[in-house]
Order: C-alpha cells, then structure tokens, then sequence
C-alpha cells in the first residue's frame, strides 16, 4: 500500500504542475465541494475527499493530450496508493486515456461535480452579482439546457454522474450550488 498526500502536500505538487490561476482555482473549488459532501457522507475522510479533488486535474494543464494518464504516471512514480490514484483518475470515465470507471461514492461526485462546477461558475459570471450566492437552481436548469452555453461542459458527463449518485439531476445542482456557496474565499469570480 502506498502513501496518500496530506492537504499541504497536494496543494505543493499541485503548483509544481499549475502555474495558471484558472486550474487552480478550479482543483481548489473542486476540493473544497468534494469536502462538503464528505461532511454529509463521509465525515471522517473529509481531507482525503478534498486532496482527490484538489489533484484530480493534476496533469490537465502540461499534459492536456494525456489528461489521467500523466497524473497516473506522475502520482505512482511518488509511490502514491494505488486506490487513490485510481479515485483521482476515475473523473475522466469514458472521457480520459485512462478508463477508471467511478465505484466508490466519492469518485461519483467527483465524476458529476468536476464538470458541473464549471458550469456554474460559468453562469455565475454571467450574473450581475458575478456570485453564486444569488443563484437558483432554475438559473442553472436554463443554462444547462443551452448547448451554446458553456459548450466545452459535458451535460451527458453531469447526467450521468448524477445518476452514478442516484440522485435527480436538480438535486446534484442544488447540492453543488449550496457546497460552492460555501466556498466563498475559493469563489472569488
């Protein structure tokens, strides 16, 4: 069994791989919507939801054209366990070079949340607050129901993510909504 980064260590191999503030600020909204739902469903694994959040676009911005596989690569040569590279790789199910299929509950609401929190942030900027704070879930709805709209997020991956979870897709949306409103030094916009 290998080790697991601690929330400092991650936050250090993530800059080492990072340099642009929007991958940064989007591993770290990632993170800390991946700790609000450990809060509810895990609680006792809180940090390690959040470090699985945090590194799980580890690669995407030197690596775009081998997104899961390079973080594979870099994260087992740290001798990283094995069950915890595969819970970071598992967002890129159907997507990535690496075809980790979400089991554990955790890596669903990384699968459906990572694609979402764009979206959101996305509507977000278009609002006159530039804020989630404000924010229904009706205003999500529309937007994610115009393909134009923020075109480069996958409404089949949030589909199908919110499904993994078993929950209704309004559902997923409201709780991503609520965990990004807690984020409020993360979501400066």
């Amino acid at each position: 069994m290998g080790k697991i980064p601690n929330l400092a260590e991650a936050v250090e191999l993530l800059h080492e791989y990072n340099k642009e503030d929007f991958h940064i600020r989007h591993s770290t909204i990632v993170s800390g919507v991946m700790r609000y739902f450990a809060k509810k469903h895990d609680s006792e694994n809180e940090e390690y939801w959040a470090v699985v959040g945090l590194l799980h676009d580890l690669d995407f911005e030197m690596y775009p054209d081998e997104h899961c596989k390079k973080s594979v690569e870099i994260m087992s040569a740290l001798g990283y366990d094995e069950g915890f590279i595969a819970a970071v790789a598992s967002h890129g199910y159907g997507l990535a070079q690496i075809d980790v299929e979400p089991q554990r509950y955790m890596e669903k609401v990384l699968f459906a949340t990572d694609e979402l929190t764009g979206l959101i942030g996305a509507a977000a900027l278009m609002r006159p607050s530039k804020s989630v704070s404000d924010m229904e879930i009706k205003s999500v709805m529309k937007k994610y129901k115009t393909p134009a709209f923020a075109a480069g997020v996958s409404r089949e991956i949030i589909q199908q993510g919110a499904d993994m979870m078993g929950v209704s897709l309004q559902e997923l949306i409201g709780e991503t909504l609520d965990a990004m409103r807690s984020l409020a030094n993360e979501m400066e916009i």
